[in-house]
């Protein structure tokens, strides 16, 4: 938790005040899915949790809040229209103070192939085809993080730009009930999960942004730990591999005990 406050502290230097603008984008990871009650008249896919860590910290902090990501988002939907959805990057206006982000896992598969993955341990029927990451993915990944920390400095030259990591899904090592997995699939999601994680820094680093590491002050409580702050597979009720409320409640302390 520590290191995620420090890289946070050169970037709220100066204080939010109540009322400001704040945009929340990202992916599910940012949306909340599995984490009832979603929010009324937002687009039924994006299932925006009324308890996504953007929403605990503006009901906090009084900010006025646009929360706009989206289950199953890429980084381009970010930066363009996906479908009937506008891009993200449409809330940001030049009065915004506050932008946080959760976005990346859906363009290199990390949660699909998990999903896959256990779906095959498990012997299920119809399940999703493994999947890989290669080197192109990962540099796209980073070209559209990059280009998407650009267009948001760009659009808010005055905000504060956050990227918010996803949290530990496995443990450093090995798998357990909760995670069918082979060591196979597991450790090629740890791998997809760490170069998230580095790209996402890197991007940060490269627009003058700041990044909460998650990935780091959630270990200890991946799916497999005593204090879960991850779903496994399956997930009744819930989002089989996504943050679950303990989760999101972490990160919106992390931000807030950031925030001056």
């Amino acid at each position: 938790m520590l290191r995620a406050l420090t890289l946070a502290f050169a970037l709220f230097a100066t204080a939010t005040h109540a009322g400001e603008r704040y945009v929340s984008m990202g992916s599910s990871y940012a949306a909340g899915l599995g984490i009832a009650p979603y929010q009324e008249g937002a687009p039924a896919r994006c299932t925006r949790s009324t308890r996504n860590y953007a929403q605990q910290l503006a009901a906090k902090r009084g900010l006025t809040l646009v929360d706009v990501g989206c289950s199953g988002a890429k980084t381009s939907a970010i930066l363009q229209p996906w479908g009937e959805l506008p891009a993200q990057i449409d809330a940001v206006t030049a009065d915004t103070a506050l932008v946080t982000v959760t976005i990346g896992g859906n363009d290199i598969g990390l949660v699909g192939g998990l999903y896959g993955a256990s779906c095959r341990q498990r012997g299920e029927a119809n399940c999703a085809p493994a999947t890989t990451a290669s080197e192109a993915d990962y540099d796209a990944l980073k070209t559209s993080m990059t280009g998407m920390v650009a267009a948001i400095r760009a659009r808010a030259p005055k905000a504060r730009i956050v990227l918010v990591e996803y949290p530990a899904i496995l443990p450093p090592t090995g798998s357990c009930a909760a995670t069918p997995l082979s060591d196979a699939d597991a450790d090629s999601a740890r791998t997809k999960a760490a170069r998230l994680s580095a790209i996402t820094r890197e991007a940060a680093a490269s627009g003058g942004a700041t990044v909460i590491t998650t990935a780091e002050f959630s270990r200890g409580h991946d799916a497999c730990a005593a204090t879960p702050w991850m779903n496994g597979y399956p997930a009744p009720g819930a989002a089989p591999y996504h943050p679950n409320l303990a989760a999101m409640t972490a990160i919106f302390e992390a931000l807030d005990r950031a925030l001056p």
